[in-house]
């Protein structure tokens, strides 16, 4: 088994659910998206830009869907959070799988791919 679908089995429920189904609609809604592991979590790419990994944070009870370049889009989707006082990184806090809007997250990944796509840098500051 890779360390990647290692991880995703390692978690603890509802946290193992909640980041299968997330991990399902990312690579439906973005065949061109490569998943890899790096920092013992898993993230998804553009080409070689990351664009967004999942994570659960210690002390937290939610997976944290985060968007590397999310302060570009937290005007447009609310649901974006910044968390720690990160500063580009924007995140969905999902706690469970009733509360999470999929529609909504399509959209959302759909901008943030064509923000990875026009960028001329991987880190925006």
């Amino acid at each position: 088994m890779k360390p990647i679908d290692e991880y995703f089995f390692d978690q603890k429920e509802p946290y193992q659910s909640i980041m299968l189904y997330v991990r399902s609609i990312i690579i439906k809604t973005l065949p061109d998206a490569v998943e890899r592991y790096s920092y013992k979590i898993p993230f998804y790419n553009i080409g070689k830009k990351p664009m967004l990994y999942l994570n659960v944070l210690r002390g937290t009870n939610y997976v944290d869907v985060a968007f590397v370049q999310g302060i570009l889009l937290e005007k447009q989707f609310p649901i974006l959070k910044n968390d720690n006082n990160r500063k580009q990184v924007r995140s969905i806090q999902v706690k469970s799988l009733e509360d999470f809007d999929e529609l909504e997250f399509v959209e959302l990944l759909n901008k943030a791919r064509n923000l990875i796509l026009k960028s001329k840098k991987v880190w925006l500051i």
